[in-house]
């Protein structure tokens, strides 16, 4: 995750960093702005259509789909916003959980061997869900047309956690912690269970493909139909009008496409390996 001074304006506005939306639609622009530029030379100089053409009114359409456009982007940054910031909270979560978890080990254990245990066992399961969700196998569960070569039996954060209650269990037995103990410390174990489901939720749902599919072709053609009508009124200015437009909505939409995945490997992706490795450092303070 990229660390800024969210007061610096003109950082944001003259630096361009590698993660930013320019860099990745700048070939894009330059074929946009070359096909604007020759649709407003063939209508101005070439075609030399006139004021009154029909042509021209096309500008009504651009008015008002550009309202709907603006609705479906809205829409789609908050839907992937959410997303973003839901992996947010259930890691959020899970440092507290093992935070809670460890208080809650160290004042009831005495034995140092079943201390040690925990001291290793609470982290391990922050770094493998961290390496669970960066799986792309993880993300492909739920599709029935593709066949995984791997063993849906062996969910290694689910091991974690079943070796984890299975040492709470003979703790149990041996009488080393009482039966409210047991359900107290279950529940700590359950809330791991929990928060790697929901981060899975969102990890294996994508945003619909008929919606994507259908936003990327409206800012296409849309984008494509502008310089038919803005020719006329801006002449060979169009091109620069409609790159900057094209920029504007495209970036909405490749920010989108980045955040709502917030376990992948992107620049504005969530810090889930720096996350499991304070935790671990946590628990080793507190057991």
């Amino acid at each position: 995750m990229i660390s800024y001074n969210t007061k610096d304006w003109f950082t944001f506005i003259f630096r361009f960093h590698k993660a930013d939306t320019f860099r990745t639609l700048f070939p894009v622009m330059l074929a946009i702005g070359v096909y604007a530029g020759i649709i407003g030379y063939l209508e101005v100089e070439y075609w030399q259509l006139a004021d009154s053409s029909y042509v021209k009114n096309i500008t009504i359409m651009h008015g008002m789909l550009g309202f709907v456009i603006s609705l479906l982007l809205v829409f789609r940054t908050n839907t992937a916003y959410d997303r973003w910031w839901e992996g947010r909270k259930m890691w959020g979560s899970l440092v507290n959980n093992s935070r809670n978890f460890a208080i809650k080990l160290s004042v009831i254990l005495e034995d140092e061997k079943d201390r040690n245990y925990f001291r290793k066992m609470i982290p391990s399961y922050a770094s493998i869900l961290h390496k669970h969700l960066n799986d792309a196998d993880t993300s492909k569960q739920l599709f029935d047309h593709v066949d995984l070569e791997i063993d849906h039996h062996k969910h290694k954060p689910n091991q974690v956690a079943k070796m984890m209650f299975q040492k709470i269990n003979d703790l149990y037995n041996s009488k080393k912690i009482t039966g409210d103990q047991l359900i107290i410390l279950n529940a700590e174990v359950l809330s791991f269970t929990e928060i790697c489901g929901a981060c899975e939720r969102i990890k294996n749902t994508p945003i619909p493909y008929s919606y994507s599919a259908f936003l990327k072709k409206f800012i296409f053609f849309y984008v494509m139909t502008l310089p038919f009508g803005y020719s006329f009124s801006l002449g060979y200015y169009v091109a620069p009008v409609v790159v900057f437009i094209f920029y504007v909505l495209a970036s909405l939409e490749l920010i989108a496409e980045e955040i709502e995945d917030p376990f992948g490997t992107d620049e504005n992706d969530l810090p889930t390996k720096k996350m499991a490795e304070n935790i671990k450092k946590h628990i080793e303070e507190l057991i």
